[in-house]
């Protein structure tokens, strides 16, 4: 290994683009694309399972929001069980999670135990969106983090357009309305199976090694073995400094700055998910007499079209017009977009322009 003075935070800042970064992203985009899916699939397995098992609105509801009442409580969970026990083990433990509760969701027998295994998946959901963007963060380097954390969101793009393909394949197979939404909400199961033999594959994070254990010498080693010898450092020059979440939020800037970031999120999330897990009931009220394929159909159409190209354009533009403008553009698109809906007369009659 080579001997310099850098230190690890050093190394991993200024490392340029390379094959490791790339590893790293997809294997935790991998949790985002298996997110997006798994929240998205359900609006898709109700138009089966509400005539089926004859379900009121109030049961609808909950089956859809339950898993991300899950996904809060399993972010604010693990995300601090990872500053606890590491970021690794947590990785494994969230995908596990995702990987029963999907599976087990294909074999409930009534409403109450889809309830509960669809609060199994949220919960590790939930911890999954903080690792994945974590994780990449601390691998990433300083001038292109915005790019490769966004990279990773971007597989949350590629699940949106995985879902209605998923259902338009079923539902043209002509197979048995119960045997469409098991195997629907169980194939949700097949990527987090494959992510828990790739996220084996990574070491810990080397930033957390570092700074929150203080075993420098053993980060560098893995960092470099992860990287075959694309980054490495001594680590010598590292003296881990610790701040307690207390004190870090006791500063007005640091507070702000959460609050600010936190806040868009919430925003963002409140129209994200209540709109793409609803997809399919938006569409079946927009047009009742349309075709369950047809309503698949449709909502392929939006993810391809406009939110994959979304994702594409915010991973090669962040870094080049600035994090704050871009999400700036974004809010106001999404503004624009709303305000129309609501005030434009038959926006909400006329498929096409709704779409």
């Amino acid at each position: 290994m080579a001997q310099d003075n850098r230190s690890i935070l050093q190394a991993l800042d200024e490392a340029p683009v390379s094959f490791f970064h790339m590893r790293a992203a997809v294997t935790a985009g991998m949790g985002f694309f298996t997110d997006a899916y798994d929240l998205f699939i359900i609006g898709m397995a109700l138009v089966y399972l509400k005539p089926e098992w004859h379900l009121t609105t109030g049961q609808i509801g909950l089956l859809g929001s339950g898993s991300l009442l899950a996904a809060f409580l399993g972010a604010l969970t693990l995300g601090r069980l990872a500053d606890l026990i590491g970021r690794k083990t947590i990785y494994g433990l969230e995908a596990a999670l995702m990987a029963i509760g999907a599976l087990a969701c294909a074999f409930a027998p009534d409403f109450t135990w889809l309830l509960v295994f669809r609060f199994i998946l949220g919960f590790g959901i939930g911890g999954d969106y903080p690792m994945s963007a974590v994780l990449m963060a601390e691998y990433s380097n300083a001038k292109q983090r915005g790019s490769l954390v966004s990279l990773v969101f971007g597989m949350q793009g590629l699940g949106l357009v995985f879902g209605p393909v998923v259902a338009l394949t079923l539902i043209a197979a002509g197979l048995n309305h119960d045997i469409i939404w098991r195997i629907m909400l169980g194939l949700g199961a097949i990527p987090p199976l494959a992510v828990l033999y790739l996220r084996r594959t990574m070491p810990e994070s080397p930033r957390y090694k570092a700074l929150v254990r203080g075993q420098s010498e053993a980060a560098a080693r893995d960092m470099a073995a992860y990287s075959d010898g694309q980054i490495e450092s001594t680590g010598s020059s590292l003296r881990p400094r610790k701040m307690t979440l207390r004190a870090f939020l006791g500063d007005r800037r640091n507070l702000l700055m959460i609050l600010g970031t936190a806040g868009a999120w919430f925003l963002l999330d409140y129209a994200f998910y209540g709109n793409v897990i609803s997809t399919p009931q938006i569409i079946g009220l927009l047009a009742p007499h349309a075709s369950p394929m047809k309503g698949a159909a449709w909502a392929l159409m939006i993810f391809a079209v406009a939110a994959a190209p979304g994702y594409l354009a915010s991973i090669l533009l962040m870094d080049r017009i600035g994090h704050r403008r871009l999400q700036m553009i974004g809010f106001a698109v999404m503004a624009v977009s709303f305000g129309l809906i609501a005030l434009a007369p038959g926006m909400t009659h006329d498929v096409l322009p709704f779409l």
